[in-house]
């Protein structure tokens, strides 16, 4: 049996033609879904977040590749997933409890000049990370840092000094 043959190098025309008009119009459907939700179905703020746009990604991938799933089924999951992102997170800023069950807290790794070390433990965050993210943003001296926070959907923050009399942006940060 040749590679040819069996389907593992070329499936057929037909196959082909398949992919090429339900991904076409998979790929229309998914954009107007996600247009019709808003900005918010595709960020990656939290870890529910994240899981519906890597879900959204492969369920376009199935619909792309497997003939046993018509493009009416993957458009339905398509619906189903960003109708329940749209729930939680309409949930989640209407309930705390909600809001913890899906939301992790950002999390302070630095405060005026301490390593955290517990939380840096407990969050998996070196210290050579923390550094990598202080030269990102330009930062040559740790001096010039009120804090480092690692945010919910696991950027690294940081806070330059803060002036007397300034509101605080630390106020939802656990350990801050």
């Amino acid at each position: 049996m040749s590679p040819l043959s069996d389907g593992m190098l070329f499936g057929g025309w037909e196959i082909i033609g398949r992919t090429i008009v339900v991904g076409l119009l998979a790929y229309v459907a998914l954009v107007v879904i996600v247009r019709v939700s808003g900005k918010r179905t595709l960020s990656a703020m939290n870890a529910f977040d994240f899981i519906v746009t890597v879900a959204l990604g492969s369920t376009l991938a199935t619909i792309l590749l497997s003939p046993n799933v018509a493009l009416a089924e993957g458009i339905a999951a398509f619906v189903i997933l960003i109708g329940l992102q749209f729930v939680v997170s309409g949930l989640s800023s209407r309930s705390r409890l909600v809001s913890r069950m899906v939301k992790n807290e950002p999390r302070m790794l630095y405060y005026r000049g301490e390593f955290l070390r517990d939380a840096m433990r407990g969050e998996r965050v070196a210290e050579n990370e923390i550094l990598q993210a202080l030269r990102a943003q330009g930062m040559a001296s740790l001096d010039d840092v009120e804090a480092v926070i690692l945010e919910t959907n696991g950027n690294i923050s940081i806070i330059g000094e803060v002036k007397p009399g300034e509101g605080s942006s630390l106020a939802d940060v656990r350990g801050g």
